[in-house]
């Protein structure tokens, strides 16, 4: 098992996207990239924290790998959008990959430069090490799941 952090706009929808996948054994949304260990929804939603509004996945590389969860990842939303994916704005909504080591810093870093050159060199998608990782609310926890019950 593995677990890999992406952001890619609000939380609720990849979680969604990526839940049902073959080989994603679980699903979480939390908050990373931020200044501190500690943060609410409220706070990141000011801006001022640095942290995006990430899901985490955990999953089995046998069945998906890392490469084709970034293949996903750049298919969910715009990688060329700084600070949003419409209609939310905001550093909070920002794309990044949260890497944990050495292979998948190498790995996005390649997935990110192929999609940059299908996309005019616009991808302005973020890769950066996972410094800080907050648990979202569990109301934040398979919201959509629970909405649509």
């Amino acid at each position: 098992m593995q677990k890999c952090t992406l952001a890619l706009g609000c939380f609720w929808k990849p979680e969604e996207n990526f839940k049902n996948k073959p080989g994603i054994l679980e699903t979480e949304v939390g908050y990373a990239g931020g200044n501190s260990k500690q943060t609410t929804y409220e706070e990141v939603c000011t801006g001022s924290t640095g942290h995006a509004e990430v899901v985490r996945l955990t999953f089995d590389e046998n069945i998906i790998s890392f490469k084709k969860i970034l293949d996903l990842f750049f298919k969910m939303h715009d990688p060329t959008q700084k600070d949003m994916q419409y209609p939310d704005i905001g550093t909070q909504y920002r794309s990044e990959i949260f890497y944990t080591n050495e292979n998948q810093k190498k790995i996005a870093n390649k997935i990110k430069k192929k999609f940059n050159q299908q996309l005019n060199n616009k991808v302005v998608t973020n890769i950066n090490p996972l410094t800080t990782y907050v648990i979202a609310e569990d109301y934040h926890q398979k919201y959509i799941f629970k909405k649509n019950k």
